[in-house]
């Protein structure tokens, strides 16, 4: 089945919020943002900017009617900043005005004074200074003295792994529409309504019920609209409930890029232990992760960390503390892989040291601790149907890896100046919520008397093809063409409580929900048709192709007939259906748990060309096997897998984010940060499926695939410092990433 939003995107007709008709009336928002990273405000003078023609309103805290917090997990972050700023780009005020331009133009008349107070922006600074956001967490398994004792080789390093930019094509943005007895209705780009209408209702001292959410589809997430949407619908929703008008609020690219945060960068040491045969007996890691101003969903990203951070390896004994600190950047956030990535960075990075130093390929201390059915985490869950070795072994054998061995060693001789790198990068990453009270989620089924279905559940299509699977679920329990299923907008009158669709777990969640609902009403219709046809057992009743089969014999009831005889019967035909995940917990203050409704695997073997003249590389190939479990729709798993692998290895290439001392982004455009293009993707990529038929928790066994590829981008990184090593064996300064062209040219010639 092809993605729903094929047709509507390739004709640009898809609409987002900036495409929405302007109302009359409409006030265009623009905000007045911090100019300095840190600062106790003394003066804050906007009474030449209200007598600016155009200018209707200006907005300060004020004038917030119920509390100036949007804090989520912390109450640690203002709507509006009031005594104090405390990042470059944070919202101080708003101004309403009857254009755009007037607002942005009347930005310019505001008086702001603050007296400068300390700024950090390095996360071991802060550490250092107290300056840390919740409690340091620690991951443990086994002995870890008794480890140490029966490790042959002990090594010891530093990992660093930068921050990353959403780079989303739709910026963030709302549009807020007061309703009667101070209702609001609000249309936001975001991936949590449920978030914003929280957010709002905290603001505006109102009722959750009096603030409904719209989603239509996002321009890209990435989790930068998980959390980070909320404080712009916020602002949006604020200046429509004062004004009694309507209020658009959409940033520019330089405004999104400044107020916004990013992936997390992370500074981490470790310590890593193998015995004779290269199995790892022990392995200690602390993580310092940059958390920015606020906590926003940092401490959850923490944990992830912890989750992922002995990655596809058994690891006997296990130690993992993780801090979250507090600097003067804008509030980092969710962002594909959500702290798996950085917690991976850091083991693969050990692992490179130790193989470096036994003079022996990485491949072979990897290979050698895959995890296996019935091994244990660090946090306590159990391996079940695990494909760790299976997908390695794949990869081995379908890509010729032997062959390809000789063939980038033969290369490596013959020339001087060019060198070849090959790097596997195995993957394990566990798919739920790990705050368990967020795996459920809610849907809503309607059959109208012609047959049409309309569809409601809380998952938000961000590019994914969540809307796709959906109608697929949808279309597949009635036995019905797609065209008659229509997937209504994400809201939250209609479907209420949604958790964010993230986690990789939107299909999963939703889809079961879906299911159940299906399910239900289509219970009524068989029993109707059981009694209509005096069939004996309710097995015998069937739909297929929109008829409806008795004993497997076509009737003369088509799928529209059965509906309007139902109707007319006074049968139900709408229903709501609810899924809770089963089996997940976790104790937070223990460490332990069954956090996932399972896991993902795969590996992908990467091969580069570094030209070790000029620092430049090109990607011969990445070649991937991964486990898809019963894949819903190859088109859109296989773009899944494609994009999320690209989007790593930019993370950990020339993606390069930049703040100096004063927490001023420098890398605050496109002509600054660069992102992958069709030239810098590999030449080839090639996707293999591993499908399995194991009894997982995942919608149809099709195993979520969001989240998981982009982690074979790592290998990216250690498939150049594999060539640089080629030309420069005693090369140092390899476990820092993006590897840019000038980190690359540096390597290469620094010993």
């Amino acid at each position: 089945m092809k993605n729903i939003d094929s047709y509507t995107h390739t004709r640009g007709e898809s609409i987002y919020v900036d495409d929405l008709p302007i109302l009359g009336g409409t006030l265009f928002a623009a905000i007045f943002d911090s100019p300095i990273a840190h600062g106790k405000i003394t003066k804050l003078d906007v009474a030449q900017t209200r007598l600016l023609a155009g200018v209707k309103h200006v907005i300060t805290h004020e004038n917030i009617p119920g509390e100036n917090q949007i804090g989520g997990i912390f109450p640690d972050e203002p709507a509006l900043a009031d005594d104090a700023v405390h990042f470059r780009g944070q919202p101080v005020a708003i101004v309403l005005a009857t254009s755009k331009k007037i607002a942005h133009e009347a930005l310019k008349t505001i008086v702001f004074e603050a007296d400068p107070l300390p700024i950090i922006v390095d996360p071991r600074v802060a550490a250092a200074a107290g300056e840390i956001i919740g409690s340091v967490r620690t991951f443990k398994l086994g002995d870890m003295a008794k480890g140490w004792k029966e490790c042959a080789h002990i090594y010891e390093g530093q990992a660093d792994c930068n921050g990353q930019e959403h780079l989303y094509i739709e910026g963030q943005g709302a549009y807020a529409f007061p309703v009667e007895n101070d209702c609001i209705r609000i249309v936001s780009s975001t991936q949590g309504p449920t978030q914003v209408q929280r957010g709002i209702a905290r603001v505006l001292g109102v009722p959750m019920h009096k603030v409904e959410v719209d989603v239509r589809r996002l321009g890209g997430g990435f989790g930068g609209k998980e959390d980070q949407a909320t404080p712009f619908a916020v602002l949006a929703a604020l200046g429509a409930y004062l004004s009694k008008k309507p209020v658009k609020l959409v940033l520019d690219r330089d405004e999104d890029m400044r107020m916004t945060g990013k992936r997390h960068p992370y500074t981490a040491d470790f310590k890593i232990g193998l015995d004779e045969n290269y199995k790892i007996i022990a392995y200690e890691a602390d993580f310092f992760q940059n958390a920015g101003a606020a906590a926003d969903l940092s401490p959850a990203v923490l944990e992830r960390t912890l989750f992922h951070a002995t990655n596809a390896y058994f690891v006997p004994n296990t130690c993992l503390t993780a801090t979250s600190c507090r600097t003067n950047l804008p509030p980092n956030t969710a962002f594909r892989g959500f702290g798996g990535p950085q917690g991976k960075y850091v083991i693969e990075s050990a692992i490179t040291m130790a193989a470096e130093a036994l003079a022996i390929d990485r491949a072979v201390i990897q290979k050698v601790n895959l995890l296996k059915e019935g091994d244990e985490f660090p946090y306590g869950q159990i391996t079940e149907g695990c494909e760790a070795e299976k997908t390695w072994h794949q990869a081995e054998v379908d890509y010729e890896i032997e062959a390809t061995r000789k063939r980038v060693a033969a290369f490596n001789a013959s020339h001087k100046n060019l060198k070849k790198g090959l790097a596997f990068m195995p993957i394990c990453f566990g798919i739920s919520f790990t705050n368990t009270p967020m795996n459920h989620a809610r849907a809503l089924v309607h059959i109208y008397q012609d047959g049409s279905v309309g569809v409601s559940t809380g998952a938000v299509e961000m590019g994914q093809g969540v809307n796709t699977k959906m109608v697929q679920i949808a279309a597949q329990n009635f036995a019905l063409a797609p065209e008659k299923i229509k997937l209504e907008t994400t809201n939250t009158t209609r479907v209420a409580n949604t958790s964010p669709t993230a986690a990789s777990a939107g299909a999963d969640l939703n889809g079961q929900a879906l299911q159940i609902a299906c399910a239900a009403i289509l219970l009524r219709l068989r029993t109707f048709v059981q009694k209509e046809f005096k069939v004996a057992h309710l097995e015998a009743v069937n739909l297929h192709n929109e008829w409806v089969y008795v004993d497997g014999e076509k009737t003369d009831w088509s799928w529209e007939t059965l509906v309007t005889n139902a109707f007319v019967a006074r049968i139900q035909l709408s229903e709501k259906g609810h899924y809770a995940t089963p089996r997940v917990n976790f104790d937070k203050t223990t460490g332990k748990g069954h956090p996932f409704a399972y896991h993902v695997y795969g590996t992908s073997i990467t091969e580069v060309t570094v030209d070790c003249v000029r620092g430049i590389y090109e990607f011969d190939a990445v070649n991937i096997v991964h486990d898809f479990g019963q894949s819903m729709n190859k088109g859109i798993d296989r773009g899944q897998v494609e994009g999320g692998l690209v989007q790593g290895m930019g993370w950990v290439t020339m993606e390069d984010l930049r703040y100096n001392e004063e927490g001023r982004l420098l890398s605050s455009a496109l002509s600054t940060y660069k992102v992958p293009d069709i030239f810098s993707v590999p030449k080839e990529i090639n996707v293999k499926f591993l499908e399995t038929n194991h009894s997982n928790l995942a919608i149809l066994k099709s195993k979520a695939v969001g989240e998981p590829p982009l982690m074979y981008g790592i290998g990216a990184h250690f498939a150049i410092t594999d060539a640089i090593k080629a030309f420069n064996p005693k090369a140092i300064g390899l476990f820092e990433s993006p590897m840019t062209h000038e980190r690359v040219l540096m390597a290469l010639y620094k010993d």
